[in-house]
């Protein structure tokens, strides 16, 4: 770490000196000043070779933020940790939304402090040694790390992206469910100094309430029943990389006490444990809720969404992305074709003007398993509008051909009658069907009637989220090719 200079710029002079002794003793050199005039001395010195910058928003010659406003190209130079008291924290999170690269809560911890200046220095690096000339005004053609598309809501999407990767910013990514948001989360990832570093995913929704504590932080041998070893949870896992929490509007109020505990101080205790443990992770978290609304309803505490929703991406619905819908459809066709060791054409003009004016409720995860039942049940090399039920009348192709509909189908487009059960008669459509088949027959169509939110179907059902998505995994797992 030798040779790593820190710019830090701070008025009262036993904090600055306390600072400079934590970031000295981890080994790096320290300059030290107290106003934004003397700091931008140091800066436009001709090599001043500084890699980072620890800066207090308070300063007796003005702002930090309209410091940084003023000169934008610093945060393009160089990583900027912001120091705050708990009254500006909003302005902290501005300077993130500018690019600066953390921002930490006074007192600093001095493990804290260097943990995060190392990263930041690490960011700068990883800048520097990029020697690639990117042009991030340019239009993204071929999507970026893992997405396809070129539309204008997209274009939008993969800008944030860009901004962002460098920093250590939280991320809250929201959008409707299948809209890929784990696939953003991963592609901040991947642009990031952090690519080579883990990336660890939890479900909060899909891991009982009572263990979800356990897979977070870990746990010591003999801490709770079923402990019988030592356990690292998630969050040390992805040490050094990034952490996307998935369905964060599923974790439970206690919990989420410990999550912003764990975002205040940057560090760790296990269930069980006496003592804390440092980390170094970046956190994304995503959800299909509104989370306004679920602060708004107490279900959400109001400071961890604060702290969460630094740089909120929504991400947008397929049925939003005009032309991208083509494209993804054949470029999961061609995939899955290959796969199966089958040729298929593109879509045709009338296939996909269908595919493009068909609203689909679930979004591109809708349109994979679509493109992948096609690749499996036909031949090729061309497909037409019989591929998905909702582009054509299935009623007038039974009644044509004199085809008794399907006893699953019959039971799904059902119109609910007064009585919790119905005509008693419609129950004998479920006669010669596995319990587990009702059950996946009557949970499909809660979820369909919920536009395809496992969360509101949950809720209408009176199961736990967790309960649908454990289900779902098995089911989805059941049906892919062998």
């Amino acid at each position: 770490m030798s040779g790593q200079k820190i710019l830090i710029i701070e008025d009262i002079a036993s904090l600055s000196i306390a600072y400079a002794g934590h970031l000295e003793t981890a080994g790096f050199e320290c300059v030290i000043v107290d106003s934004l005039a003397d700091a931008s001395v140091e800066l436009e010195q001709g090599d001043s070779g500084f890699s980072a910058i620890l800066l207090d928003l308070q300063l007796p010659d003005g702002n930090g933020l309209d410091w940084l406003k003023k000169n934008a190209g610093i945060l393009s130079e160089l990583a900027v940790i912001v120091a705050t008291a708990d009254g500006s924290i909003n302005r902290a999170i501005d300077a993130m939304r500018l690019g600066a690269y953390d921002f930490m809560v006074k007192p600093l911890s001095p493990s804290r402090l260097v943990t995060a200046m190392r990263g930041a220095v690490e960011v700068i690096k990883s800048v520097r040694a990029d020697v690639k000339a990117v042009d991030k005004s340019g239009p993204e053609t071929d999507g970026l790390e893992g997405f396809i598309g070129a539309s204008e809501p997209m274009q939008d999407v993969y800008r944030q992206i860009k901004n962002v990767a460098n920093s250590k910013a939280t991320v809250f990514i929201t959008g409707e469910s299948g809209t890929g948001k784990e696939v953003c989360a991963d592609a901040i990832h991947k642009s990031g100094p952090r690519a080579k570093k883990p990336f660890v995913a939890i479900n909060c929704g899909a891991i009982p309430e009572d263990l979800l504590e356990s897979e977070l932080f870990g746990h010591l041998k003999g801490s709770f029943t079923g402990a019988i070893s030592d356990r690292v949870g998630a969050v040390q896992a992805a040490n050094g990389g990034t952490l996307f929490l998935d369905e964060i509007c599923e974790m439970q109020l206690k919990l989420q006490v410990k999550l912003l505990r764990f975002l205040q101080t940057g560090t760790v205790q296990r269930v069980g444990a006496t003592k804390t443990e440092d980390v170094d992770v970046r956190i994304i978290c995503a959800t299909n809720r509104n989370p306004a609304l679920e602060v708004e309803q107490g279900r959400f505490r109001e400071d961890l969404y604060y702290r969460l929703a630094v740089v909120p991406i929504n991400l947008p619905p397929l049925r939003d992305r005009g032309s991208d819908i083509t494209l993804l459809a054949n470029t999961f066709l061609k995939n899955f074709a290959t796969e199966e060791g089958k040729d298929f054409s593109p879509l045709s003009a009338d296939l996909a003007t269908s595919f493009e004016n068909h609203s689909w409720p679930g979004n591109v995860r809708e349109l994979q398993n679509l493109m992948r039942r096609a690749a499996v049940m036909f031949d090729g090399p061309q497909l037409d509008k019989t591929i998905l039920p909702e582009f054509s009348d299935p009623a007038v192709q039974r009644k044509e051909s004199g085809e008794t509909p399907p006893v699953s189908s019959q039971i799904m487009n059902q119109q609910p009658a007064n009585s919790a059960f119905g005509h008693i008669e419609t129950l004998s459509q479920f006669d010669g069907m596995t319990l587990d088949q009702i059950e996946q027959v009557v949970i499909e169509r809660a979820v369909k009637n919920c536009n395809g939110s496992l969360t509101k179907a949950a809720h209408k059902l009176g199961v736990s989220p967790s309960t649908l998505y454990r289900k779902k995994e098995k089911w989805d797992a059941s049906a892919l090719p062998e």
